[in-house]
């Protein structure tokens, strides 16, 4: 599916994402080695077997990157020029391994940018796991390509 153009966002409006990830010890290992965060919350059983969490959780980031990969198909496939924030970020219940999280995206705001060849949307990200406790939330604010201009290249002047 194509992501919408600014014209297609509409303030108020929800989207319940299709896509849902059940996260793997795998997916939660591979992501900490590549960002090289060793937290040994996130890796170590028997440090965190000791935590009131008594188990190895997920890492913050990835259930974040994750969300927001899950509302791309929607929101911003293709109609995108930039992510430009992601703000207000909360863990309100940890995500363990096994776990499937599914993404909920509503419209906050949008107004065009000075030139009126893109616009600014924000949208606030609610993430669920599977017995639908909310694990994470955030704002995130992107650039929209407007449908007339991307369809004339973009940047309105056929370059």
């Amino acid at each position: 599916m194509t992501g919408r153009y600014y014209e297609e966002f509409t303030v108020g409006e929800t989207i319940a994402h299709e896509r849902r990830r059940t996260i793997s010890e795998s997916d939660n290992q591979r992501f900490c080695d590549v960002t090289m965060n060793q937290q040994p919350l996130h890796l170590d059983a028997e440090f965190a077997a000791e935590t009131q969490f008594g188990d190895r959780l997920v890492n913050g980031l990835y259930t974040l990157s994750l969300a927001v990969g899950i509302s791309i198909p929607e929101m911003t496939d293709g109609t995108i020029v930039a992510n430009l924030s992601y703000d207000n970020v909360e863990h309100p219940e940890p995500v363990f391994h096994g776990d499937t999280i599914r993404a909920e995206s509503t419209v906050t705001d949008k107004r065009e940018t000075s030139d009126g060849e893109r616009g600014i949307v924000t949208m606030a990200v609610e993430v669920f796991n599977q017995d639908d406790d909310l694990v994470c939330s955030f704002e995130r604010t992107v650039l929209s390509l407007k449908r007339e201009h991307a369809e004339t290249g973009g940047e309105g002047d056929g370059n």
